[in-house]
């Protein structure tokens, strides 16, 4: 069984008109989803119902060990 194959190469142009109106539709569609508010505790903006990237507080809890430094993998085993 044979697939349908294009007769001619599509333009850079029409296929970036294309794309860029589907990008256009999605950014307007999902502007309103996310909710950003205050934080109650360092008043910095964070997303609603998640915890403060900045202070790493949940409402009055202390969710994220902000004093707690990130090991990075630095030598790659073989």
């Amino acid at each position: 069984m044979k697939h349908p194959v294009p007769k001619y190469k599509t333009p850079k142009r029409k296929t970036k008109s294309r794309y860029s109106a589907f990008a256009r539709r999605n950014v307007v569609r999902l502007q309103g989803i996310v909710n950003l508010v205050d934080c109650p505790n360092c008043k910095q903006k964070m997303v609603n119902h998640h915890a403060c990237p900045n202070c790493g507080k949940y409402g009055k809890r202390q969710v994220i060990d902000m004093g707690k430094e990130i090991e990075k993998i630095t030598k790659v085993k073989a």
